[in-house]
């Protein structure tokens, strides 16, 4: 073979292991004579021996290895390679040269290899050859494709932000607008509940059943926008950030003892018996109005989704650094996919109440962002046709049993 001074190479069959087997080609003299048994790593230079066991290894699961650049140990000093591989039966077909021209004329000369050599041998250098020259290309093609998907990312992530200032803009303008209308009907919806309430009561004896039923449903009405409007304007203010706890010492027990006391008066309506065991106080700091808000909420939606003749159970679960509260029902218990929705602002369920009764669909948002609020979290466990447990934890950051309340 007459190949110039710049194509040598280096051509070797090993085993699956790397121990060389045979030499084909040995034109840069890297020993004289080079055994067979010889491991591939051990033609490195030191700091390519880790690298070399790489190289192999992908050699042997891809079944292929292209322009790997190894320091080679020749006339004892390293000297840069670039080497490529392919499985070939049962063994490694490695073919090496000082660079990644010089590999792939290397690599063709091979293949004028007499006919002494196999078929199969021709074939892998082929198509080592191939992959070879096509590799550069590819790796541009690969490196353009990058820049330009790079480049697209940065401008959508500027983009991005842009649009999220704009939305952040309107969001601010949206939650102003609602805070405004709500607080503008407030007092007028409170004026219609108020008078509905004595026509239903003082003028009761000179209406008839129709008028009476007229006034019922102003009343109900007025009081279910009234409930809407004061959800809006807690769910402005809490999305706008202002959120703000009054905490101070108070007995949790004491609390909730009230609230199921109250809300009896409405359970009683559709005989269901709400159950409450009392126990010790437990007094530590938190916002008793906005508590009592979550808790009233919880249970009187457990009402509105429950059948008659069903109970509501409500207890307390004091721990070393939290109190946690569950309102548990018998009712309709809630579908798996409708989970995810509760605690949304404006997300409604597949369930409907027992009874007709009307729903804002921001009551638990508002919960669950007064409950973070006291660093404590919220959540529901249901099973349909089992009914429904939530549940909720306070954080007790100022936790003294026998403290009084402040």
């Amino acid at each position: 073979m007459n190949l110039e001074e710049k194509d040598k190479g280096i051509a070797l069959i090993c085993d699956p292991s790397g121990a060389i087997l045979r030499v084909i080609r040995d034109e840069i003299g890297l020993l004289n004579p080079l055994l067979p048994g010889t491991a591939f790593i051990n033609l490195m230079d030191k700091s390519s021996v880790a690298e070399a066991g790489k190289f192999l290894a992908v050699l042997i699961e891809r079944h292929a290895a292209f322009d790997w650049e190894l320091l080679m140990s020749v006339s004892a000093s390293p000297t840069p390679m670039h080497f490529v591989g392919a499985v070939m039966d049962d063994t490694l077909l490695i073919v090496g040269a000082r660079s990644s021209s010089e590999l792939v004329r290397f690599s063709e000369d091979l293949m004028s290899i007499n006919n002494e050599q196999t078929t199969s041998l021709r074939a892998a250098l082929k198509d080592l050859s191939l992959q070879t020259r096509r590799q550069p290309a590819q790796d541009n093609h690969l490196y353009e494709d990058l820049s330009r998907v790079n480049n697209e990312l940065a401008n959508l992530q500027r983009e991005m932000v842009k649009k999220n200032v704009e939305l952040n803009k309107l969001n601010e303008e949206k939650n102003r607008f609602l805070g405004m209308a709500a607080h503008d009907l407030r007092n007028p919806l409170g004026i219609i509940l108020a008078y509905s309430k004595f026509l239903e009561t003082e003028a009761a004896d000179v209406l008839n059943e129709e008028q009476r039923e007229f006034v019922a449903t102003i009343k109900n009405t007025s009081k279910f926008m009234l409930e809407m409007v004061t959800d809006l304007l807690d769910v402005t203010a809490i999305e706008a950030g202002h959120l703000k706890l009054d905490r101070h010492v108070a007995d949790l027990t004491e609390l909730v003892r009230r609230n199921v006391t109250l809300n009896r008066v409405l359970s009683a309506k559709k005989d269901i018996s709400i159950e409450f065991e009392p126990r010790p106080a437990l007094k530590f700091a938190f916002d008793s109005v906005k508590i009592e808000q979550v808790l009233n909420n919880l249970i009187t939606n457990a009402i509105k989704f429950s059948h008659r003749g069903t109970k509501v159970r409500v207890t307390l679960t004091p721990l070393s650094d939290f109190v946690t509260v569950a309102v548990q029902d018998q009712g309709q218990g809630i579908p798996a996919a409708d989970l995810s929705k509760l605690f949304q602002p404006f997300s409604k369920t597949s369930v409907r109440s027992t009874a007709g009764e009307k729903s804002t669909g921001l009551g638990l948002a508002i919960a669950r962002r007064i409950v973070e609020g006291h660093h404590g979290r919220i959540w529901v466990e249901s099973e349909v046709g089992k009914g429904a447990t939530f549940f909720f934890t306070l954080a007790r950051a100022v936790a003294a049993a026998d403290q009084p309340a402040g």
